[in-house]
């Protein structure tokens, strides 16, 4: 019997009891939504290089994202923006409603002016693309766990307006 499987039955690195039921026992719970397994894969060690973050679930789609942010309530979110079945932005809107202290990091592919502006408005604070995850996701999570609103690289002159985040 493989125990290596995330909330979805998705593979995933900690996080799991011998029942194979999500658990938390470090001070920040985190949840993984990634449609891309090998990407998930990389989120979850580059967040496991600090101690204190602990991947309680990974899942692959925006309806199981608001599933689990709502019964798991997890301290923070890392969400991708084109997800199957439920996209990030309106899952972000979900959860945000769901799980109000749960704080949502966007990790994306896509950047542009509009889709960050879009995900603040949607309840984000803090935008980060996939290109910048190896140098600013960490300095990103730790950001949003303070409470500061957090972006990497965003075209010239694209940031949200100010009152916005």
């Amino acid at each position: 019997m493989d125990l290596n499987l995330g909330c979805s039955g998705a593979p995933m690195t900690s996080g799991l009891n011998v029942s194979g039921s999500c658990v938390g026992t470090s001070s920040v719970r985190i949840l993984v939504v990634d449609d891309y397994e090998p990407w998930r894969r990389v989120l979850s060690r580059t967040l496991e290089k600090q101690p204190e973050l602990q991947v309680i679930c990974e899942v692959t789609d925006g309806l199981e994202a608001v599933q689990k942010g709502a019964e798991l309530k997890p301290d923070l979110i890392l969400l991708d923006i084109g997800l199957p079945k439920l996209d990030g932005i309106e899952a972000a809107r979900r959860l945000h409603r769901l799980s109000p202290k749960s704080k949502i990091l966007f990790v994306s592919q896509w950047c542009s002016a509009d889709l960050v502006h879009e995900a603040f408005n949607a309840g984000a604070q803090g935008f980060v693309t996939k290109t910048d995850v190896g140098s600013k996701l960490l300095t990103a999570v730790n950001d949003v766990l303070r409470g500061k609103d957090s972006m990497s690289t965003l075209p010239k002159g694209s940031a949200p307006p100010a009152e916005e985040i």
